[in-house]
């Protein structure tokens, strides 16, 4: 037989002979021809699968299709449906010896995924996920099952060595599978994460994942042809028996390596190499027994203890194996489809037939399950849809048959065909049918200054990490929440999207199993949410509720805008990119988060602070009974940015623990124009302007003063000066002497109190003040509260600041923001969870 046959173009056996010591070569100076030996010709073959799947991702992003589409794609137009149709090109770059090394490394990086997503894998997610679930997950298995094995006939012939109903079996599961990592991230492309019915579909989608898995080992125990061999029975009793050495003594085993392990110190490079020894003996144990190797990674992995040792695991193996060997395990089930071997139009005829029956079937499943639960009709449908999502464990499904050969070549592509189909319609369809109205509607005065003073004070915390929150829980306490006027306090946790979707719904489910955190991610949303919760149980009139947004940094605005809009809050509190270090000064933790930072600031719904975190009364007990005393200060220099400020400095000032200066800070020249304006004849549109605001800024401060003539807990002070080196001077005056400085972003004109100070503004998104508040120079101790309010936005680009025209509308000035804002960063997928 000749070695440079194609590998995918023939269902009849080869012999191959090869010499076993050609791995590497001498070089081409040698006269050796690479490709003839085994490891480079490996590397260029995952070389090629990389790139024309990243290809793929950037070609298809725009119509929003799921990688693993390009991942298969990526192999079918490699193999011999398109390139492959070369022999030239086949024989060169995918001969027939090369199948072995290919292949194994591809199960291998499939062997250590599914052991990863059994660690990360929470059983408690499925009991506590309810009938309904269970239920519409059934439901939507029966029917597409049937189908399978309705119309099995037409794709099985009777030649095939095993018997019809092990067929069946493959077939049915193959199309009652619902993908749950894809799943997943569609509905974060969706936004519809945070929603009843993305809760909804994440946890039927699980419960379908165990279902098919079971089913699999099953469907491979009762795979022997001979019914009157016993054969079948073993392989059940033997799967039965691995599973229950794992749970009762394996756990054990590892559970008692954990504990030996010092509190704080990580697990030893011995034992994690034992672990990761175990996996592959565990796939040999249940390959050699008969039920597939993945099945016993997943098992394995499944009996991990959740903790310190699940992160370094994670940590060690997710990045290698889940981005560069995972797509090569789907690049090899597009590698195996041909569809050459599609004879006739009948058979294309059934492909779409039974691609619509199955897609209809499990629509109609899960449409009865949820109208049974009282669930409309539209989201039952929408439910439907998104059930039918296909991925990993369907083409495990249909590698595992094509390989035990119960899958024929005609059948595995068919299948992978109606894989692709089905997977491929899901967003756009879903994208049209079932598209949440937003709630656009004018945000008329989603401002604090506005804000009714007897009303329900609603805020948007951000954080990054659990450093941010002592500072932002006594910020929160100072602002004086009574039963007048109580806080709603919305804490979102900001984490970027790097993992996979399994992680997404650990960190959302397992928050109150009372068992340890899964990943350093679930950790942090531990303590925070804890925190604030602390915090909500101390203190009247104030209600939390913590989520966590998952997303890249380049769209992470995005929820946090979504969020702020459909909760209706009108202030939302973000922290400084830079933290303070040990002698004083601020360095950057990550610059990613400037972007963030400037995005909500230009897309932001209502007036935002950014929050410089350098402590706040250098205690955090806010939760006891003798809390802090806080001294705040607001540096006036006049526009709407510094009214916003003063408005949020006044409700704090009604808090007995505070005690609030307001500096204002005038410049000498205004003094002069005030009297000149009186008999000015005429004057310009921006000498108007400019007479508007500080009008403004007068009957504010004149309420402000006149409510408060007999609180003595607020100063008001008056500053005259001259240009910006004077306003420097003065600010470092009052250095050491508060614990928060309160500033406006900008002002609305121009002013001579700050020429010369935007040419050394390192960090225009603050404003010229609070940049100035924010400099390692000043060495400042008190923290900072940056206020922009809404209405009025600056245009950060390239580290230049330039005022934008106002937001109080959604008209076409404001959606030309976030358009403008889009082109420069893609959207990706993100989403929202909600811990509560």
């Amino acid at each position: 037989m000749d070695e440079n046959s194609s590998i995918f173009n023939s269902t009849e056996d080869k012999i191959v002979c090869y010499a076993p010591r050609m791995i590497t070569t001498n070089g081409v100076w040698q006269g050796d021809n690479p490709l003839e030996y085994s490891l480079p010709l490996f590397i260029l073959q995952l070389t090629m699968v990389v790139m024309m799947t990243r290809a793929l991702v950037f070609l298809l992003k725009p119509f929003r299709q799921p990688r693993v589409i390009s991942e298969i794609l990526g192999g079918v137009i490699l193999g011999p449906s398109v390139l492959g149709r070369s022999d030239q090109f086949s024989n060169t770059l995918f001969p027939l010896r090369s199948v072995m090394v290919l292949e194994a490394m591809a199960n291998v990086g499939l062997l250590y995924f599914l052991f990863l997503i059994g660690v990360e894998m929470e059983l408690s997610v499925i009991r506590r996920s309810g009938r309904k679930a269970m239920a519409i997950a059934a439901a939507g298995m029966v029917l597409p099952f049937g189908i399978g094995a309705a119309f099995s006939f037409q794709l099985h012939k009777a030649d095939q060595k095993l018997n019809y109903s092990t067929y069946i079996m493959f077939l049915g599961i193959a199309l009652s599978v619902t993908a749950f990592p894809v799943l997943a991230r569609i509905l974060a492309e969706l936004k519809l994460i945070n929603s009843e019915l993305g809760r909804m579909a994440m946890a039927s989608a699980l419960f379908n994942d165990m279902c098919a898995w079971i089913l699999l080992a099953l469907a491979l125990a009762l795979s022997e042809n001979d019914s009157s061999s016993l054969a079948s029975l073993w392989v059940v009793l033997s799967s039965t028996g691995f599973v229950l050495f794992c749970i009762f003594i394996i756990r054990p085993i590892i559970a008692w390596m954990i504990r030996k392990t010092p509190e704080g110190e990580s697990m030893s490079e011995f034992s994690i190499c034992l672990i990761l020894t175990g996996v592959m003996i565990s796939g040999f144990i249940t390959d050699a027994i008969g039920t597939h190797s993945v099945f016993g990674a997943f098992v394995f992995g499944l009996v991990i203890p959740n903790g310190s040792l699940g992160v370094a695991l994670i940590e060690k193996l997710e990045d290698f194996v889940s981005g560069l060997l995972l797509p090569l395990f789907f690049a090899i089930s597009g590698l195996k489809t041909n569809v050459s071997s599609i004879e006739g139009l009948m058979t294309w005829v059934s492909i779409l037939f039974i691609t619509v029956l199955a897609f209809i079937g499990k629509v109609i499943g899960t449409l009865l399950a949820s109208v049974c639960y009282q669930m409309s009709y539209r989201e039952g449908v929408t439910l439907g849809l998104l059930m039918n999502t296909k991925g990993l464990v369907e083409m495990i499904i249909l590698n595992v048959g094509k390989d035990q050969q119960i899958l024929d070549d005609q059948t595995f592509t068919v299948m992978v065909i109606v894989a692709l189909i089905m997977t491929g319609i899901i967003t756009p369809v879903v994208t049209i049918l079932y598209r949440p109205t937003r709630r656009l509607l004018p945000y008329k005065k989603r401002t604090i200054q506005a804000s009714k003073p007897d009303s329900e004070f609603r805020v948007l915390v951000c954080i990054h990490t659990p450093r941010n929150v002592p500072t932002i829980i006594n910020l929160l306490d100072a602002s004086n929440p009574t039963k007048r006027s109580p806080i709603c306090i919305y804490v979102l946790h900001l984490v970027e999207l790097t993992g996979r979707a399994s992680a997404m719904l650990i960190v959302h489910n397992t928050r109150k199993s009372g068992r340890p955190a899964v990943n350093r991610t679930q950790a942090h949303s531990e303590h925070i949410i804890s925190a604030f919760e602390n915090y909500e149980q101390h203190i009247d009139c104030v209600s939390v509720q913590p989520l966590t947004a998952i997303s890249p940094y380049s769209t992470m605005h995005e929820d946090i805008c979504y969020l702020a809009e459909d909760k209706r809050v009108a202030f939302i509190i973000i922290p400084f990119h830079k933290q303070q270090t040990v002698d004083g000064g601020m360095e950057s933790t990550n610059p990613a988060l400037r972007l963030v930072n400037q995005n909500v600031l230009v897309n932001a719904p209502c007036s935002v602070g950014i929050l410089v975190d350098r402590g706040l009364s250098g205690s955090n007990q806010s939760g006891s009974n003798k809390a802090s005393h806080y001294n705040i200060i607001v540096l006036f220099f006049g526009g709407q940015d510094d009214r916003e400020a003063l408005a949020y400095a006044w409700r704090m000032s009604e808090n007995p623990r505070v005690t609030l200066t307001v500096m204002r800070f005038i410049a000498a020249e205004q003094v002069l124009e005030a009297k000149q304006e009186a008999d000015a004849q005429g004057v310009s549109a921006m000498q108007t302007d400019m007479k508007n605001e500080r009008q403004l800024d007068e009957e504010y401060i004149n309420e402000f003063m006149t409510s408060n003539e007999e609180n003595d807990s607020i100063t008001y002070t008056q500053r005259i000066l001259n240009n910006g080196e004077e306003t420097v001077a003065a600010i470092r005056s009052m250095d050491g002497a508060h614990d928060l400085f309160i500033v406006g972003r900008g002002e609305a004109q121009a002013s001579p109190l700050i020429a010369g100070l935007t040419d050394w503004s390192e960090c225009p998104e603050l404003g010229v003040i609070g940049d100035l508040l924010a400099s390692s120079d000043l060495a400042a101790t008190a923290s900072v509260l940056v206020v922009e309010q809404f209405g009025v936005t600056m245009v950060v680009e390239h580290g230049e600041a330039e005022r934008s025209p106002h937001r109080h509308d959604h008209g076409d000035h404001y959606q030309n923001l976030r358009s403008t804002n889009a082109r420069q960063h893609t959207p990706s997928r993100s989403h929202i969870i909600y811990n509560g």
